[in-house]
């Protein structure tokens, strides 16, 4: 091992050593330049390339990464994200202090030579020899520029980022060449412009733009004397010089640089001197990246888009594909957001439900007949602090959500109506519905019948809740047994059929299970966005559209700009429109008359919705629409460990939380600010004909004045009578008295949920208001 001399520097052999490795790239950059066409160097050394004229003929320059920002449906500024924080700018929007203040302290002889300065190489040369260490580089402008696109190249990848910087002679000499090229087919001025939109100065900010809006809060055409200098200074060691963190060093460099534009004759020694005397003059601006940072409460917005562009093909087809786009940056994203729409959920959420609550809430809101999202909020903020979550309880687990969705209890019956319409019964279907019972023996699925090996039983909420119903107060009332005995009629494959046509999934995305309690109480996790998407097909007469966020997207790089292709819509008719403007009237029944009157929005705006609640009180849903505009609201706690009983919301103490007494109001308040100064277009209204009472059917019997009895054998109990049937009277005098359906009692006992019934976090079976 060579010794160190007393002194502490190098040995002779080692100042020999540095000299050689000098003087061999200094060899190798004028045989470069003299003879570009010259054979094998004979360069070794590992890492290096063996050929000069191997090396690419190109110079592969990527487009510099910057900033993408996200507007939403107005133009309105939502948010500013990206990896590297870089504005790029043309070089007559850069000050020209900025631009000679550079070129003096990196290269002052930058518009003497060419790629490289020879000059300087053997100014080096002969100082790192005399010194015996590389005290002084002799790297031009042009090569640290091509030093540069190695490393923005290599991006964040720790491995690419160590080899693009490698001290090594193969290294030097692709940069050399490459340098050779640059120069000629870019110029001095396309240079410095790209120099001074690459490079990194410190604090996050890359470039110039960015550096001279952190450090001085002002555009880099605005930069004086002084403070271009300070930033000239920096792109030797932004940590070293950083004058946030060291203002003394900062400002000794900052000198440094005034005393080398003097001595170039840049300013006059006067200028320096006076502005070595002034302060820095920082105005320091914080960086305002990502989501978090977004306005008007859309930090999960903002998230959702970034996880669509991550997540859908069109953008690229593989995920690294998409992530590349993504950081490289420089995209302009026009997204569907109403910044009327967001200001009100956020507005209603607010007021309705406090951060520091045991449970949250969540709304989304959506155009039927397009799916674009028009808001989406929750009540704890986008953080990561106390009070705050990553966790978008709006949407799916593969867009952010929660893993499971969260149980919709009865909010899902409007599914099993439309299901059961669609296969022919008609809006005065009557069932028993008694207040408790078995769940049955067997219902049909899809393939196979789910079959109750358990002694498993339902009830409805109320005990004054006892059939016989008709769909129509049913739906108002909540009625658990009715869609249970519903869905055992028609079986659970239309179901199925319906669901899978609304986009209704799970919120792992996988399908509905064909269980009862699912297919009817809403046991299964789905989310709000989910909701708001299929209620909108109801708004839309019975065309379901995917639901979409982003509008248009358009992509800069360098000098050029263009459109990218963005997801679509797909719109499909999931129902007739007779069905669905059958289940617009059953649920203005649940605004008017029944759980949702809390939920109404009383400006003369038709409106519908439905009421959910799930067992324990775990979940609170209101999920409603006018004809223009669809909006699901769900309160809960992320864990499903709260129950809501006994609980305060908002400041409100609530004794036991309903669909309709917490999530109702919040979306009512949220949809009279979003559709405020909005047009107010109305349902094709459907009558739906309330069932004749017992003694109505008694006196039309009596009418009748044909001499034969109808028999009236009220077949509507359960299946047509098979449970709680009608009476066998009769018909009239002399008639032939027809036969009745077989009475029935209140069918045996109570309905409970079997285990494995509930999907997602531990909840009950849901179905309840």
């Amino acid at each position: 091992m060579p010794k160190k001399r007393s002194g502490g520097g190098l040995s002779p052999t080692q100042q020999a050593a540095k000299f050689l490795g000098v003087s061999v790239l200094a060899g190798a950059v004028m045989a470069g330049i003299a003879l570009p066409a010259v054979g094998a160097l004979g360069l070794a050394a590992k890492g290096s390339v063996e050929s000069f004229d191997e090396l690419p003929a190109n110079l592969k320059t990527p487009p510099l990464s910057q900033r993408t920002t996200i507007l939403d449906a107005d133009g309105g500024l939502i948010a500013t994200v990206y990896s590297r924080d870089r504005t790029v700018v043309d070089l007559k929007d850069i000050s020209p202090y900025m631009q000679k203040a550079i070129v003096a302290i990196e290269d002052s002889r930058f518009y003497e030579h060419g790629a490289i300065d020879l000059k300087g190489v053997l100014r080096a040369l002969n100082k790192n020899a005399r010194s015996g260490e590389v005290s002084e580089g002799a790297s031009t402008l042009t090569q640290q520029y091509v030093k540069n696109v190695f490393v923005e190249e290599a991006g964040d990848d720790p491995t690419k980022v160590a080899q693009a910087t490698q001290q090594t002679i193969g290294r030097k000499i692709a940069e050399l060449k490459y340098a050779i090229q640059v120069e000629e087919e870019l110029g001095k001025k396309k240079i410095l412009e790209n120099y001074l939109n690459i490079t990194f100065f410190g604090q996050q900010a890359y470039g110039v733009e960015a550096a001279s809006r952190r450090y001085f809060s002002k555009s880099a055409k605005d930069l004086n004397l002084q403070e271009a200098a300070l930033l000239a200074g920096l792109v030797q060691s932004p940590s070293r010089y950083d004058p946030v963190n060291d203002e003394a060093e900062a400002k000794k460099r900052r000198n440094v640089v005034l005393q080398r534009m003097a001595e170039v004759g840049d300013i006059s020694p006067e200028e320096a001197a006076e502005a070595m005397r002034s302060p820095l003059g920082l105005k320091v601006s914080q960086p305002k990246n990502g989501c978090i940072t977004a306005s008007k409460g859309a930090g999960f917005f903002c998230k959702y888009v970034e996880k669509v562009f991550l997540n859908d093909p069109v953008f690229g087809k593989t995920r690294e594909e998409r992530a590349k786009v993504w950081n490289q940056g420089g995209l302009t994203i026009r997204t569907t957001l109403d910044p009327q729409a967001q200001e009100s959920v956020q507005e209603s959420l607010k007021n309705h439900v406090y951060e520091s609550d045991k449970v949250a809430a969540a709304s989304t809101l959506v155009e039927p007949g397009t799916g674009k999202i028009v808001a989406m909020g929750q009540s704890k903020p986008y953080g990561y602090g106390k009070n705050e979550t990553e966790i978008n309880f709006s949407v799916d687990s593969a867009w952010g959500g929660s893993n499971f969705g969260f149980p919709t209890g009865s909010t899902f019956k409007p599914f099993v109506a439309a299901a059961a319409l669609e296969e022919g019964r008609p809006p005065t279907q009557t069932y028993s519905a008694p207040y408790e019972m078995p769940y049955p023996a067997t219902v049909r699925g899809c393939e196979k019948p789910w079959v109750n090996d358990g002694d498993y039983k339902l009830e409805n909420e109320n005990e004054t809740e006892v059939g016989p119903y008709a769909l129509k107060e049913a739906m108002a009332k909540s009625v658990n047994t009715y869609f249970v005995q519903m869905i055992e009629d028609i079986g659970m494959c239309p179901v199925v059929t319906m669901t899978d046509k609304l986009g209704v999934v799970q919120g792992n995305g996988d399908k509905i299970p064909e269980v009862p309690s699912s297919m009817t109480l809403g046991s299964t996790g789905l989310s709000p966005l989910t909701m708001a998407s299929a209620y909108a097909a109801f708004a839309s007469r019975g065309m379901y559209c995917t639901p979409v966020a982003i509008e248009s997207i358009t992509q800069k790089t360098g000098d050029r700009s263009k459109s990218l292709q963005v997801p679509k819509s797909t719109c499909s008719r999931a129902m007739s429109e007779q069905t669905a403007d059958t289940v617009n009237e059953l649920l203005r029944g649940v605004i008017d008359s029944g759980t949702g009157q809390q939920a109404g929005l009383g400006d003369g705006r038709d409106n519908a919705g439905k009421t959910g609640t799930t067992d324990e009180r775990r979940n609170a849903w209101f999920v409603g629409y006018t004809p223009n505009m669809s909006g699901a609201v769900w309160v809960g706690s992320a864990s499903q460990k709260v129950k809501m009983r006994d609980i305060t919301i908002g400041g409100q103490y609530h004794e036991l939380v309903f669909g309709g007494a917490v999530p109702g109001p919040i979306w009512r308040d949220a949809m009279t600010g979003a559709l405020e100064g909005k047009e107010a277009p109305t349902f094709n209204r459907v009558d739906i004909p309330d069932p004749k009472k017992p003694e109505d059917r008694d006196r039309d019997r009596d009418r009748d004045d044909d001499g034969n009895g109808d028999g009236d054998g009220d077949g509507g109990g359960f299946i047509g009578g098979l449970i709680n049937g009608g009476n066998g009277n009769g018909g009239g005098d002399g008639g032939n008295g027809g036969n009745g359906g077989n009475g029935g009692g209140e069918p045996d006992p109570g309905f409970s949920i079997p285990e494995g019934f509930i999907q997602g976090p531990g909840n009950g079976p849901g179905g309840r208001d």
